[in-house]
């Protein structure tokens, strides 16, 4: 499935350069009269679909215009700092009515050999691994595999994470780094080994692992050397985080959750648990300075790391949460599942459980790519204190791990197929 690690890809057919400029022009002005119908959201997503079109967005000035007009102000009024605050607001709260009160359908496709129970997303693309010996990376677009990775003989795939030229992963007890152009590296044994790692987080240049000592062991990802060896618990280190301001947030098998910097040797500061359960999992939003943690247990908290103070608790999952995630940037909505096989949508502020979903286990249709079968299903809203044990374990497999989107969320429940729930904001279809 997909090309083999080295092997090149023939690059896409590039758009005409002689294309007839009277062409280009009529062209331009069709598609200023059909955006001119637009509203801003749709103008703004437009933009995003290709140079060509962004051009013509930006030259017609149809934002600057739309906002103006939504806004009543005069031009004199308008920076585009106020514009992208507009923008960045209007996003997060169509993210908002698109995961709580949107429709949803669900596309499942086969995209591993074993069970895949994790999961990265970033640009239209998603990470899948931990099973076989096999990490894929896929386009959310097309569902085509475009790029495999293998995994070293005889170590296991513990965690891992991606950017647009690399993949970091934490193979057994080392670090390994796969270039998007199909070389790889491990660090040597020497620099790169360490007690078992159970979880890899990383920030270039430094990738951060979370020991079953309660260490946090950092190292330098172009020197392959250990820098720094942090004490961040007692018990095992079961969950990190990292943030942009270089700091670690550690979760562990205990229940409690610490902070330290990238630059210290030791722990600054310790979130007190209200229980002794553990920390399954654990994501940081900066621009709220919340740090949400899902336990072993089946709760959500939130922490606010200005005041260190507990802000909610809410019990979310019969037994463990494995997985929480947030869009970036987005300080209204939090997506957590867990053991249950529920997609949950909470209020990042509150708690509180604005909607749930699972796959309906009705009728489904399926249509063909390349290598596989992409099969369709509706999604379910559940009611408020709805009997879960009602529907089939068989069409809710535990949500493994989860990475969220706009408008869209990929889980992986640790069978071979990979789920996208893709909602759709009520306001788009009418």
């Amino acid at each position: 499935m997909g090309p083999p690690p080295g092997s090149k890809r023939s690059p896409p057919k590039k758009r005409s350069s002689t294309t007839p400029t009277s062409i280009r022009s009529l062209e331009h002005d069709t598609l200023c009269i059909i955006f001119s119908y637009l509203g801003l959201f749709d103008v703004v997503r437009s933009s995003a679909v290709c140079k060509f079109w962004n051009e013509i967005i930006k030259r017609s000035k149809l934002l600057q215009l739309l906002y103006l007009k939504q806004q009543r102000s005069s031009r004199s009024d308008f920076s585009e700092e106020s514009l992208n605050v507009y923008l960045e607001e209007l996003a997060i709260e169509h993210q908002r009515q698109s995961l709580v009160q949107g429709s949803l359908h669900i596309d499942q496709w086969k995209g591993h050999s074993l069970g895949v129970d994790q999961c990265r997303m970033k640009r239209g693309l998603v990470l899948t691994g931990v099973g076989d010996k096999v990490m894929r990376l896929w386009s959310l677009e097309s569902y085509k595999c475009i790029e495999e990775y293998s995994i070293p003989d005889g170590v296991p795939l513990v965690d891992f994470d991606f950017d647009e030229s690399k993949i970091v992963g934490l193979v057994g007890t080392r670090i390994c780094i796969w270039r998007r152009n199909g070389q790889r590296s491990i660090f040597p044994s020497r620099e790169g080994q360490f007690m078992k790692g159970s979880c890899m987080r990383y920030f270039d240049p430094e990738a951060v692992v979370g020991c079953e000592d309660g260490t946090a062991r950092v190292f330098d990802m172009y020197s392959k050397k250990c820098s720094r060896i942090i004490r961040m618990h007692t018990e095992p280190v079961t969950c990190l985080s990292l943030s942009e301001d270089q700091l670690i947030i550690s979760g562990s098998s205990l229940g409690r959750i610490t902070v330290s910097g990238l630059s210290s040797d030791q722990r600054v500061a310790t979130l007190r648990p209200t229980d002794s359960t553990g920390i399954k999992s654990l994501c940081f939003n900066p621009v709220s300075h919340l740090v949400f943690a899902g336990t072993t247990a089946g709760y959500a908290s939130c922490w606010d790391l200005r005041t260190m103070r507990q802000l909610w608790k809410t019990r979310v999952s019969p037994n463990v949460v494995y997985s929480l995630q947030h869009m970036r940037s987005d300080t209204s909505t939090l997506v957590v599942g867990g053991i249950d096989g529920v997609l949950r949508v909470l209020d990042q502020n509150t708690g509180e459980v604005l909607s749930s979903y699972v796959m309906d286990h009705g009728t489904s249709t399926s249509s063909g790519y390349t290598n596989g079968v992409i099969e369709r299903k509706i999604g379910k809203r559940l009611p408020y204190d709805y009997n879960i044990d009602r529907i089939p374990k068989t069409v809710r497999p535990p949500i493994t791990c989860l990475a969220v989107g706009m408008q869209k969320v990929i889980t992986t429940h640790n069978i071979k197929n990979i789920r996208m729930w893709k909602f759709n904001n009520l306001r788009e279809l009418k």
